[in-house]
């Protein structure tokens, strides 16, 4: 297997995630570029939502907003935003949403409104959009994310949208209807709920990274499940169809792709 890199890594095991045929609500950024990769590689038949109203969306390069037009385009079909939540995603007719995050903690939750003090923030973030509704309503959510102390936090400054609120049956008692987060995917592992508790437990190390590093880049006493695996090396192909994915986005748009 030829060389890869870290956020390489981190979004085809994202990716590896999505089965075929499965209906999946995406965020812009990280999320879309895991869902498409999914799109192009093990699962050719996943429908791809997204906010402003394209459903079925087959982007040819990674999209810059919602409201780019290559997904409309490309689109099955294309119905109001009221719709897309209501009636699919309130609708229970999502099986994954797919989030990024500028923060998240041992449960799940997401920040992406403020670092910092709310009326007097370090940083405004982008806000919500409609990440609470697809974090409240998917039957699962994935979350994909680059680790560090500053995204893994012990205590969310704002807490955007719910994973699995503190912990154990909290989410179920706030009459929360999806699963929550199934699996947090990073440039150095893959976590998943500890049965029970719920709290987020590294299942699998990526190939290379150690136990030490990723305590390192956690803000919290990050816990290991019993049996951890070794993520699985991205083959071939699947690097392929990334970095021709990346390759046409960068001569679209003029950006750079996998060091994002």
């Amino acid at each position: 297997m030829g060389s890869y890199s870290t956020n390489e890594m981190m979004t085809v095991a994202a990716s590896r995630r999505l089965g075929n045929g499965s209906v999946c609500f995406v965020g812009i950024g990280l999320p879309s570029k895991a869902a498409n990769l999914a799109r192009l590689t093990h699962a050719p038949d996943v429908v791809l939502i997204y906010e402003s109203g394209p459903i079925g969306a087959k982007p040819s390069v990674l999209p810059l907003s919602i409201g780019d037009g290559e997904l409309a385009e490309t689109a099955d079909t294309v119905v109001p935003t009221g719709e897309i939540f209501r009636y699919w995603l309130q609708g229970g007719r999502i099986d994954v949403g797919f989030l990024g995050a500028a923060q998240v903690d041992k449960f799940g939750n997401i920040n992406t409104t403020v670092i910092g003090d709310y009326h007097q923030p370090k940083v405004r973030l982008p806000g919500a959009g409609g990440a609470p509704e697809i974090a409240g309503s998917a039957k699962q959510v994935l979350i994909i994310l680059k680790q560090s102390h500053r995204t893994f936090v012990d205590k969310l400054a704002f807490i955007t949208s719910v994973g699995h609120a503190e912990g154990g049956d909290a989410r179920k008692r706030l009459g929360l209807p999806g699963a929550g987060p199934v699996g947090i995917i990073t440039d150095l592992c893959i976590m998943e709920p500890e049965a029970g508790s719920n709290e987020f437990v590294v299942t699998s190390l990526h190939p290379g990274i150690t136990r030490e590093q990723v305590i390192e880049a956690t803000g919290w006493a990050i816990r290991f499940a019993d049996n951890v695996q070794t993520t699985a090396e991205p083959t071939e192909a699947e690097l392929v169809a990334l970095r021709d994915l990346e390759a046409r986005t960068a001569a679209a748009h003029g950006q750079k792709g996998s060091d994002e």
